[in-house]
């Protein structure tokens, strides 16, 4: 007789702040995969918790958000499955990623700790596939006590202790509603990472504010191919290299002590 394979509980972890638009497609892209799913809100004002509250396998929680790293690596503590998969609520798990852990789940290789998955943006109207933006695989299904989220916030992955795979099955992500919605993810997220280095004691780099946002936009559009995704690609070189400037400048606004914080920030973040 044949050994049945015991079967492992599997978690799914996604952090949310006013995600209405979002959360119901994130989640029904994996809930009847998933033993349970994480859902760890910082007070949302929208209806993000009344749609949450309508999946099964939803265990809500609420806690101030003191920084993307910090908010997701308490999304995972409150895991209780085998294995976790780490989501933002703009992502999506593609049928063939779903497949892929399926497998996992069925048959794990027990050599294994996590698993790196590409991510695929769509934006202006297209998928990008170039330019740094994809195939961008970073862990993100990996064994309980075994991933951590580090990093610079808001720029975090997640570090796994051991051996890795490789997934081929991509996260979908839809990031931007539109260009305006980038240009403010852009504006919040220089302040964060300025006010983070501001904090580190990190002191205000001119020539890295003269040249870097060149480097970006260079690097962006031509060595890592973004020209090839048309206009869009041009577009997300140049916002690249705006946000770099921003940072930059950002912290500069900061160690000279013309204000305590940038403006644009929840007064929650980082206390």
């Amino acid at each position: 007789m044949e050994k049945e394979n015991k079967k492992i509980n599997f978690s799914v972890a996604v952090i949310t702040y006013n995600e209405e638009k979002n959360i119901r497609e994130c989640i029904e892209s994996f809930h009847d995969l998933a033993d349970e799913v994480i859902v760890l809100d910082s007070f949302s004002t929208d209806k993000t918790l009344e749609i949450v509250k309508l999946y099964s396998k939803v265990r809500l929680y609420q806690h101030p958000f003191t920084g993307h790293i910090e908010q997701k690596n308490r999304a995972i503590e409150l895991c209780n499955g085998e294995w976790i998969l780490s989501l933002d609520a703009d992502e999506r798990v593609s049928p063939k990623l779903r497949e892929e852990i399926q497998r996992i789940l069925q048959n794990p290789n027990p050599n294994l700790n996590g698993y790196k998955i590409p991510r695929l943006t769509f934006h202006l109207g297209r998928f990008i596939r170039h330019g740094g933006w994809y195939p961008l695989k970073r862990y993100r299904l990996f064994k309980k006590g075994f991933g951590v989220w580090t990093g610079e916030n808001p720029h975090d992955y997640i570090q796994i202790k051991g051996k890795g795979g490789v997934l081929n099955g991509d996260i979908i992500h839809y990031s931007f509603q539109d260009l305006s919605h980038q240009i403010d993810t852009i504006n919040k997220f220089s302040s964060i990472v300025a006010l983070t280095r501001y904090e580190k004691k990190i002191k205000f780099p001119i020539l890295k504010s003269l040249y870097k946002p060149i480097v970006k936009f260079l690097e962006c559009y031509i060595f890592k191919l973004g020209f090839l995704d048309g206009y869009a690609g041009f577009v997300i070189a140049v916002s690249s290299a705006f946000s770099t400037f921003l940072k930059f400048a950002k912290l500069y606004e900061l160690n000279q002590n013309f204000i305590e914080r940038p403006s644009n920030l929840r007064k929650d973040y980082g206390k």
